[in-house]
């Protein structure tokens, strides 16, 4: 029996060992990129011109029905239901949007309710990124009569939800990985938001926030791809023009800047209501003693009122929030945008119905800072507040906090406006309000409905902790270790006895020149039926599994689950032994993070400090 102190001797393999079968249990070390990243960044350009044409389709098809139910005319251009001749009859009309949404609902797939984005992030999170097929054309359709009959969304909401279900169904086509199938989900969500809004960064954004759950080259490169390719066909398509123009601001003073913030402490606060107030709604709607497929219908009869009342409510309301951004609706009429506009869209959306979020949570937040950048301007003019810029600060802020895609929001309103000088504002307004809602609010208004039904979302994004540790700080470099030739009864006996050495799981096993051949467990020796003549070495039945000190443990760990063992034996670059990586080591890496996370502390003033 052995206790031997890696540091004193170093021992190394048998040379027995044949290498090519020691280096099959080597865990390569992982490069940031590889060849297949060239490959789905060419699957992920091709998707996103396919998914630019698909969003156009999409937004012709709106015009179609929006036209047919409204005007009574066959167009596809993309107007708004207001300046309709049907009076009283419009309240009709979003009910039977509704009707028929509910309908296909039912007998098509329950998926195609709601907004897209909770959907698509429960079959990135649970299905290994597989949506059925049947969703790249039900999700447009659906959503396309909603809106089009008068439903209070946005187009970008069904079209990111198309987008991923055509990347869904590509990887699913093809021999890819499940991860390489998120890529191509996230790029064609990406390509849709893009194409639709003509803003590339902020799509990517968006599908890294809400979709990829992660930062990584292997799917940034393709997603960038998609989303510039599709932002690419709409300028071929439709021009270069800012989606929001608005006038010119100049650059904010530090007291305006600070109302900003204000503004977006509030608008956060406001965020969470409207988060609640659509959940609310949607349980009030569960408790119905009717069967959900009626549920738009009725949903569509409270949009219809609100709609005859204030026709502005009605549809996509791009036009809305263009109008709120420069300037062109009065005090009245933005607060009255505001209310009704919120009323109408989360009766809808809470009923169940096919529509997006970004659309209207923009629209009812542009226009509670159009009302608050309004009044500072008229009863507080020494603010020095800009009411176009509390109105885009105010826009960007509502989508932060209700969603927290905080650089989403940001990127967003900068690309649709491209008004350099309301960056600071945004900044400042977003974060704001990001901090409220994290404060106030567990859950997001994308990450409620998957929440309750059981559904984990990773709500931060930090590295990995294992990936910044090398195996060689955390082994234990005093290795216990065995003789081949040693009889399993005297080792049995040894095992028996109360000390320390003795209590671990595995113990490397060494030939007479003190060479490593492989790695017995506990159980192994204890196992009945074995005869206790024989040596240890009988024991063995594969080459011992090896990692080396300069790999990280996150390679460690995975070299473990795929082994299915529970330690691990340390080379150097000599390929000698240096030490032995346990589950327990892996835990105990934690430690540091944790105290990190947790521990306040003071440095400065301490005696000894540097």
């Amino acid at each position: 029996m052995t206790n031997e102190p890696h540091s004193r001797a170093a021992l190394p393999l048998a040379p027995s060992l044949d290498p090519a079968l020691a280096a099959a249990h080597m865990p390569r070390q992982f490069r940031p990129l590889s060849w297949r990243v060239v490959w789905i960044a060419a699957l992920a350009l091709a998707l996103g011109a396919l998914v630019a044409l698909v969003a156009r389709l999409l937004t012709a098809l709106i015009g179609l029905v929006t036209n047919l139910a409204f005007h009574g005319r066959w167009s596809t251009a993309f107007g708004s239901p207001e300046g309709h001749h049907l009076g009283a009859w419009v309240i009709v009309v979003p009910a039977l949007g509704g009707l028929v949404v509910g309908a296909m609902a039912r007998w098509g797939s329950r998926a195609i309710r709601g907004h897209g984005i909770p959907e698509a992030m429960e079959q990135v999170l649970l299905n290994e990124s597989r949506i059925p097929p049947r969703m790249t054309w039900l999700k447009p359709v659906s959503s396309a009569i909603a809106i089009g009959t008068g439903g209070p969304f946005g187009a970008e909401g069904p079209i990111i939800a198309t987008g991923g279900a055509l990347g869904s169904l590509l990887g699913q086509s093809l021999h890819v990985t499940a991860d390489e199938r998120k890529v191509l989900l996230a790029a064609g969500a990406a390509a849709g938001m893009a194409a639709v809004f003509s803003a590339p960064v902020s799509s990517v954004l968006l599908a890294l926030e809400l979709l990829l759950f992660e930062r990584r080259a292997r799917s940034l490169i393709p997603v960038a791809l998609a989303a510039a390719l599709g932002t690419g066909v709409r300028y071929v398509l439709e021009g270069n023009e800012p989606m929001f123009p608005m006038p010119a601001v100049a650059t904010p003073t530090l007291l305006a800047l600070a109302v900003y913030t204000a503004m977006g402490l509030l608008t956060g606060a406001v965020s969470v209501g409207v988060t609640r107030l659509t959940y609310a709604i949607e349980d009030a709607f569960e408790k119905l003693p009717v069967h959900w497929m009626w549920w738009p219908a009725l949903g569509g009869l409270a949009v219809g009122a609100v709609g005859y009342a204030m026709p502005a409510t009605l549809g996509v309301g791009y036009g809305n929030i263009a109008a709120v951004l420069g300037g062109q609706l009065a005090l009245g009429s933005m607060a009255a945008l505001c209310l009704l506009k919120l009323l109408s869209w989360s009766v809808a959306l809470g009923s169940g119905t096919s529509g997006g979020t970004l659309a209207p949570l923009f629209t009812v937040g542009g226009a509670l800072g159009g009302v608050l950048g309004a009044a500072c301007a008229g009863w507080a003019p020494w603010l020095q507040v800009d009411p176009h810029v509390a109105a885009l600060a105010c826009m960007a802020a509502m989508f932060a906090g209700a969603s927290r895609a905080f650089l989403t929001s940001v990127v967003f309103a900068f690309e649709t406006t491209q008004q350099p000088h309301g960056l600071l504002p945004l900044l400042a307004a977003c974060a704001a309000a990001y901090l409220v809602s994290g404060l106030m609010m567990r859950h997001t208004i994308m990450t409620e409905k998957i929440a309750r039904r059981g559904v984990r979302v990773p709500a931060e994004y930090a590295a990995d902790h294992l990936e910044r540790i090398s195996v060689g700080e955390a082994c234990s470099r005093t290795v216990v270790s065995l003789r081949a030739a040693q009889r399993l009864g005297e080792v049995r006996a040894w095992l028996a006895q109360e000390n320390p050495a003795n209590r671990h799981q595995g113990f490397p096993v060494l030939d007479e020149a003190g060479r490593l051949l492989g790695v017995v467990t506990r159980r192994d020796l204890l196992a009945a039926g074995a005869d206790e003549a024989a040596g240890v070495g009988a024991l063995l039945r594969r080459p011992p599994l090896v990692v080396r000190e300069d790999h990280s443990l996150r390679e460690a760990a995975d070299h473990m689950v795929e082994a299915d063992v529970g330690r691990l034996v340390v080379v150097g670059g000599d390929g000698r032994m240096v030490g032995i990586l346990t589950r327990g080591d892996l835990l105990a890496a934690h430690a540091r993070r944790l105290r990190e996370a947790r521990e306040a502390s003071r440095h400065l003033g301490r005696r000894g400090a540097a």
